[in-house]
């Protein structure tokens, strides 16, 4: 795909139903393969128009020949020049997290539809950017060289790494990428968020490399932690280092063993003393409970359960589990913080699930807070994709 052209060809132009002109109408920004009625001869990651079956023209796409979702509009004028027209959005990225973000030097730059670059991630940690590129039209070089062009100038960063997630680059029918410095030398560094070091190396750990859209949500839980602390699928320690200096004890647990050798790097930086366990969290917890551990404040956020609307309730039955299992090990005043990053899973669905959860431990749940996503992780209204993450804090009686 090196070196293909992207300026908007007035012949490159797809015509999609009447249901995909209505879900464009509302709002939304995709269009998905099965109403793309005509997309003849027109190359991989093109730039193209986008009209109703009258001929209208409804904006600007990038085209995916690969993706279910074949079209993700970029804008509802024509697009002249795309790399052009890349930098200005990067650049407008970078300028709102100016205005929103506080307390760290870690945060989401560029968040793909929701900053209006389709199938673009950037996140910053301290001096070194790591960034993702999930469509076609996002891999064509001039694009690429437009990224780094713009965020070298604007961030002058040490280093730029690239983070490739092999099974997005099979569905899209790019060719194999390794994950790989694009430039600088510098492979590590220390970033903080709420006041809490973090070590961070640019090709270890998952997506970007830190779960950076928990940020306001560790400093909420850490409002309210007290006493003996559980933070279950705690990763790198992200909720265990902030809730440290309010308990008395804190435990972290994983099943991965890497990261909880991360986690106990990040605690010897910060001088805090926690107990990391390797172990496989619904086997530990049903051990706790049977043997009648007792916590005063627990932290559940795992994984992404429900990667498909197909997953939904076996997902929801997962939750439910660790949730119920929690509930009958928190002391009376207890603190209970509970998360879900499965986008399938609405925040209706989390919050019926706990409520049953409740009842079938017989447990009362006052709600100290409904969470969602930290602000540089924003969210379009009419775009539900870009919400995805849950995080309950509950008062436990």
């Amino acid at each position: 795909m090196g070196g293909k052209s992207t300026a908007v060809d007035r012949g490159l132009m797809i015509t999609v139903s009447s249901r995909g002109v209505a879900r464009l109408k509302s709002g939304h920004v995709w269009v998905y393969r099965s109403d793309v009625l005509s997309a003849d001869s027109i190359p991989p990651g093109s730039v193209v128009q986008v009209a109703d079956q009258r001929g209208k023209i409804l904006g600007t796409a990038l085209y995916s020949t690969a993706s279910q979702i074949a079209i993700r509009m970029l804008s509802h004028d024509s697009v002249a020049d795309f790399p052009a027209l890349l930098r200005r959005r990067v650049a407008e990225s970078i300028a709102y997290r100016e205005s929103l973000v506080h307390d760290t030097d870690a945060y989401r730059l560029v968040f793909s539809e929701a900053d209006f670059l389709p199938g673009l991630i950037v996140d910053r940690y301290h001096d070194i950017l790591s960034l993702q590129i999930l469509t076609q039209a996002m891999d064509v070089d001039p694009v690429r060289q437009a990224l780094f062009a713009e965020l070298t100038e604007r961030l002058q960063p040490a280093s730029i790494v690239e983070r490739v997630d092999p099974r997005v680059r099979q569905l899209e029918d790019l060719p194999p990428r390794q994950s790989a410095l694009l430039q600088g030398a510098k492979t590590s560094t220390v970033f903080s968020m709420n006041g809490v070091q973090f070590h961070f190396d640019v090709l270890e750990g998952q997506k970007t490399g830190a779960f950076l859209d928990q940020r306001e949500n560790y400093a909420a839980a850490a409002r309210y932690a007290h006493g003996a602390a559980l933070d279950v699928f705690c990763y790198q320690g992200g909720f265990a280092l902030h809730l440290a200096p309010r308990c008395s004890r804190i435990t972290g647990i994983d099943s991965s063993r890497p990261a909880l050798e991360v986690a106990d790097q990040n605690a010897a930086l910060n001088h805090r003393e926690i107990e990391w366990i390797e172990a496989n969290a619904f086997d530990l917890l049903k051990d706790y409970s049977a043997c009648g551990q007792r916590y005063n404040t627990i932290v559940l956020d795992p994984p992404a359960f429900a990667k498909t609307r197909r997953d939904l309730d076996a997902a929801l039955r997962g939750y439910k589990e660790l949730n119920l299992r929690a509930l009958k090990m928190l002391a009376p005043g207890g603190l209970l913080v509970t998360c879900s990053c499965s986008y399938h899973v609405s925040q209706g669905d989390f919050l019926q699930m706990l409520a049953a959860s409740a009842q079938d431990a017989r447990r009362t749940l006052r709600l100290l807070e409904v969470r969602g996503q930290a602000q540089d992780h924003p969210v379009l209204l009419n775009v539900p994709e870009t919400a995805y993450l849950k995080c309950i804090l509950a008062s436990v009686s």
